[in-house]
């Protein structure tokens, strides 16, 4: 078989260590030689039944939890270790063509496809499938472990079936989705950050008002969603540095907050919805009065707290990102009957306003034909051979100007 690129990780304690020392130093060094980070040539990618197909990969974009896994950002104690596996080849957010398809896949060669990376029950080969992908809810699936892969939530962290930061990739049938002809690489690339940021608007949509919390890729898409289908709802997004500020405001936020002064963003909003300001004997002020409901995409303790204390009494808090958990003054969310809710990835989504029942990424088709354009978003493009330039933008957001950086493998 001939051989491909692929960005492999490898961890191991020494490696793990090393690089944790390294990386402190020098940021560059979590992808030096003694990182788990290696590109490497691998074999092309076997179907692994015959209702599988190879795409050629033309794009993949850098998820958080790409560079977050990269940069060691997390916690040992992460449930979600039950149900990866190692090595495995990164990447989650790819589009491409059909260049060999399995003869029960009904698929041709040529097909330009968007991928669904969730390997549920369907990619398992497990018949029939569980509950929750029988509703088309494959971020639920109850066989992570079983059938005939590794264990593994979506392509990107399984052993046994490589992501898309590699020339090429193997999927089951069902996760290649077919693009309409009108549809760019460019845009296709962001359907599956797209379909996140959609699935947490639709577990929780706006009423009169909403705050957007952090604008990197998936808070961005969140505005660009909300000003698109909710265009009478008051919107005000809170972005970390100048460059996202300013994305979120062409993007349709009608008031944009420095995410570094916290007592503003709270005072700011609440006013902003002609609420009452609380201000207690020591920390942060509050209110019963600020916005309907809060999209959190980073999700640190801090974000959570501020966010208990400027959404409105009965509000809703939708948790999109995830950060490593410390404590926080939670005293809000009892007393306000606050409705705090996590929104894990995507699925097969029913529009709240009507149009029908599909897969996110078929939503994000329709935005596309009806004139939605993000693509301003994305910044950065590498080929693989530059991995290490390519994360050290994603980690040095402010100093490169980056947003949705992407490999042209």
């Amino acid at each position: 078989m001939a051989p491909m690129l692929a960005l492999n990780y490898h961890p191991s304690i020494p490696r793990i260590v090393s690089t944790k020392l390294l990386g402190a130093i020098r940021p560059q060094l979590y992808t030096g030689a003694l990182s788990p980070l290696r590109l490497e040539e691998l074999p092309d990618p076997r179907p692994v039944r015959d209702d599988w197909v190879v795409i050629q990969t033309r794009l993949c974009g850098i998820c958080g939890s790409d560079y977050k896994q990269i940069f060691l950002d997390g916690a040992l104690d992460n449930p979600l270790t039950a149900v990866i596996s190692f090595p495995h080849v990164l990447g989650h957010e790819i589009v491409g063509e059909i260049i060999q398809a399995g003869p029960r896949s009904g698929r041709d060669a040529g097909e330009r496809v968007a991928v669904n990376a969730w390997l549920s029950c369907g990619p398992r080969g497990i018949e029939p499938p569980c509950s929750a992908c029988q509703d088309g809810q494959y971020q639920l699936c109850r066989n992570f472990r079983r059938g005939v892969l590794p264990p593994s939530i979506h392509l990107g962290n399984c052993s046994g079936a490589n992501g898309g930061f590699a020339q090429r990739v193997a999927v089951h049938t069902s996760q290649a989705l077919r693009l309409p002809d009108a549809v760019t690489w460019d845009a296709a690339v962001l359907a599956d950050p797209f379909s996140v940021a959609l699935h947490s608007v639709w577990l929780c949509p706006p009423t009169d008002s909403a705050l957007v919390y952090g604008c990197g890729t998936l808070g961005l898409l969140t505005v660009a969603i909300l000003r698109h289908r909710y265009p009478e709802v008051k919107l005000i997004a809170v972005a970390r540095h100048p460059h996202q500020r300013r994305m979120a405001a062409e993007l349709g936020a009608h008031l944009v907050l420095d995410s570094a002064d916290t007592t503003a963003v709270i005072s700011r909003t609440v006013e902003d919805q002609g609420g009452e300001l609380f201000k207690p004997w020591r920390g942060l002020p509050w209110s019963l009065d600020g916005v309907s409901v809060v999209y959190d995409t980073v999700g640190l303790p801090e974000t959570m707290e501020v966010s208990l204390r400027l959404v409105r009494a009965r509000g809703s808090i939708v948790v999109v990102g995830v950060e490593p958990p410390r404590r926080f003054e939670w005293t809000p969310l009892y007393f306000k009957e606050a409705v705090v809710v996590g929104s894990n990835a995507f699925s097969v989504e029913t529009n709240p306003a009507g149009g029908g029942r599909k897969h996110a990424m078929e939503h994000y088709f329709d935005f596309l034909a009806e004139g939605f354009d993000a693509t301003r978003i994305i910044t950065h493009r590498f080929p693989l051979t530059e991995y290490r330039q390519a994360f050290i933008a994603c980690r040095d957001q402010a100093g490169h100007g980056a947003i949705k950086v992407i490999f042209e493998p």
